[in-house]
């Protein structure tokens, strides 16, 4: 086994959708595709009754591999760097691990539109023999979240013992419990919320406009010439110091050198913190597409649990889950999603007589200590899936 996964070596798997033109796949807006990948990676056993899967949704910038080590994507065309090899939540997963793969069946999918595998603005069109680029379509939670059920239905999985997300992926994590609540039992959202918050509009606003306002991204057709990745690194630098605590963006910069940046036409940097921020945003479009990540933050802005699920209020909503067990973990740090955010979920929940837990994480690490810090959750996560399973 590599750098320590007790999964070992992982591999992406790929469901292709029907490709009959007439049963396309339907986007929220209209749109269609006659022809969708999603990129997918399961970990585990599917047991007889088909009643151990758990669907882990993953955060804005993740992808499918999720445990273990895979270090060669070729899907991805050249976005699969060092920083993807291993599994993004690979300390949550494994033998005995929080998302224990001796007694569940996990399954996480990389986003329609995403850039690690699954059809997005890179693939390209078979009408053309071009990327998508901009004809691909705004995609909204729900797709995603309407994607991976069809997934689901391929595997031949009807109802999950548990969704779990973090950040992002609790958003696609509540879409599901509310609109298709009898296909899942126990619902995890982590650091996530039930709306999208003024501060996290402009955030993903200037984040969107960076990208736009790029002389590079040409609306989105750049896959012929040079990429945005000025827009790209900008956005990231301005969702970046909402991931992170201020301690710890300041201990992480101190490490960094305070070089003479060549795109700076006259300021100078004076100081780590500024370097870093700068490593950051470049490092990131090294591993990422800009169109994949202006439709996400987009369907980030556009999330709406009442509309999406046809209910007036949030009680009407939440009643529909009465059954689920739920699991609603804060990070006390967070300014990405604040505490605030997942108490005001959870006085809903209980509202509609959701059985839910509040856990709430006490870490110097902000929003990203879902990812960094697993023992802060996992006695949580094990208790509330074994539990309640047989």
């Amino acid at each position: 086994m590599s750098h320590g996964s007790s999964i070992g070596t992982a591999s992406t798997q790929f469901f292709r959708f029907a490709e009959d033109p007439a049963q396309p796949f339907r986007f929220q807006n209209g749109a269609t595709l006659s022809d969708l990948t999603l990129a997918y990676e399961t970990y585990g056993e599917l047991n007889e009754d088909r009643d151990n899967a758990i669907l882990i949704f993953h955060a804005l910038s993740g992808s499918a591999h999720a445990a273990g080590v895979n270090g060669h994507l070729p899907e991805a065309n050249g976005l699969w760097t060092d920083e993807c090899h291993v599994g993004w939540w690979d300390g949550f997963i494994g033998p005995g691990k929080a998302l224990d793969t001796n007694r569940f069946f996990l399954i996480c999918a990389n986003y329609i539109g995403g850039c690690y595998g699954s059809t997005g603005p890179r693939s390209i069109d078979p009408k053309t023999g071009k990327p998508y680029g901009r004809a691909f379509p705004m995609m909204s939670i729900s797709d995603i979240v309407d994607s991976q059920l069809q997934l689901l239905d391929h595997l031949g999985i009807q109802t999950l013992h548990a969704a779990i997300g973090p950040s992002t992926g609790g958003m696609l994590t509540l879409n599901l419990a509310t609109r298709y609540p009898n296909r899942v039992n126990h619902i995890l959202p982590m650091s996530s919320g039930m709306t999208v918050t003024t501060l996290q509009r402009v955030l993903n606003f200037e984040q969107i406009y960076a990208i736009e306002e790029d002389p590079h991204f040409n609306g989105g057709d750049y896959y012929d010439g040079t990429p945005p990745d000025r827009g790209l690194a900008l956005a990231r630098m301005i969702a970046h110091k909402t991931y992170i605590s201020l301690h710890t963006l300041e201990r992480r910069a101190r490490g960094e050198i305070v070089r003479r940046e060549p795109e700076l036409r006259s300021y100078e940097m004076t100081n780590a913190v500024e370097s870093y921020m700068l490593h950051q945003g470049q490092k990131f479009v090294q591993r990422f597409d800009a169109n994949t990540y202006l439709r996400i933050v987009s369907a980030w802005q556009r999330y709406d649990l009442l509309h999406d699920g046809n209910a007036r209020r949030f009680k009407e909503l939440f009643r529909r889950c009465a059954h689920q067990r739920a699991l609603v973990f804060s990070i006390d740090t967070d300014v990405c999603y604040y505490p605030e955010e997942q108490a005001e979920l959870v006085r809903r929940m209980k509202e509609a007589g959701i059985a839910c837990q509040h856990i709430t994480a006490h870490s110097e690490k902000g929003h990203d200590a879902f990812l960094l810090e697993p023992d802060l959750f996992a006695p949580h996560i094990e208790y509330l899936l074994k539990r309640h399973h047989h």
